[in-house]
């Protein structure tokens, strides 16, 4: 597994916890997968005790269920968790644009310019990875200068929800959010117009929630299975 590296002795409990988030987001351990903390705690570097604590973060995330006693695996990527996530974080979103437009000067615009570039280039490569870095590295611009500091944890806690379902789609060629409506909301912010801003914000995370409703169909049709790997805020076309 690429993602998962041993980590170094700093933050230990933090550390385990992102590793294994990644790993579960880039599907690495896989929907269904049983995680032990035996296991990943020898091949991280670790002692149990920061694995364990980590584990019992990512099932409060959604991301590993767990029965005592039984097992500790990774949950199935399910369509309505993702749409309800993809509302909260939208919404989470939309506060940071509306407080963040006010503080935004030309520095910021040209760091949102940069990664739309860099996160268009990515779209027409097939590159996922570049694709949903270079997305979080514009909306971090926006969440950043915000200044919540509860915006910002509830967006960090639930968009690997949104990510699994993103990666998957990405890889099969669907769309979520493009360079063009990416373009918008940094017109709008260059222009400090603020509502625009939360509009195009709204019509970003709306689609993501659309997104999750087609999954749900299509897990319908296709007898119910949702158990995918998949992830991401940025799956897209490059418009």
């Amino acid at each position: 597994m690429e993602t998962m590296r041993p980590v170094r002795r700093t933050l230990l409990r933090d550390r385990a916890y992102e590793t294994i988030r990644d790993a579960i987001v880039a599907g690495d351990l896989a929907p269904g997968a049983v995680v032990r903390d035996a296991e990943l705690a020898e091949r991280l570097g670790l002692s149990r005790a920061p694995v364990r604590e980590a584990f019992a973060r990512l099932v409060d995330d959604g991301l590993l269920e767990s029965k005592p006693q039984s097992y500790t695996r990774v949950t199935p990527v399910n369509a309505a968790d993702v749409r309800d996530a993809a509302a909260v974080v939208g919404a989470m979103h939309e506060l940071a644009v509306r407080t963040a437009v006010p503080r935004l000067d030309a520095g910021h615009i040209t760091v949102m310019r940069e990664a739309n570039a860099r996160f268009a280039r990515a779209v027409r490569d097939g590159d996922v990875d570049a694709a949903l870095r270079a997305d979080d590295e514009l909306h971090d611009v926006l969440v950043r200068a915000g200044g919540n500091r509860a915006a910002a944890a509830t967006v960090a806690r639930y968009t690997p929800l949104i990510r699994r379902l993103e990666r998957r789609r990405f890889g099969e060629g669907g769309n979520c959010r493009s360079a063009g409506l990416h373009e918008r909301l940094i017109d709008a912010c260059a222009d400090g117009d603020v509502d625009e801003a939360v509009r195009v914000t709204a019509d970003i995370w709306r689609g993501l929630e659309e997104l999750a409703d087609g999954d749900a169909g299509a897990g319908a049709g296709a007898g119910g299975d949702d158990g995918g790997s998949g992830s991401g805020a940025g799956a897209v076309d490059g418009g």
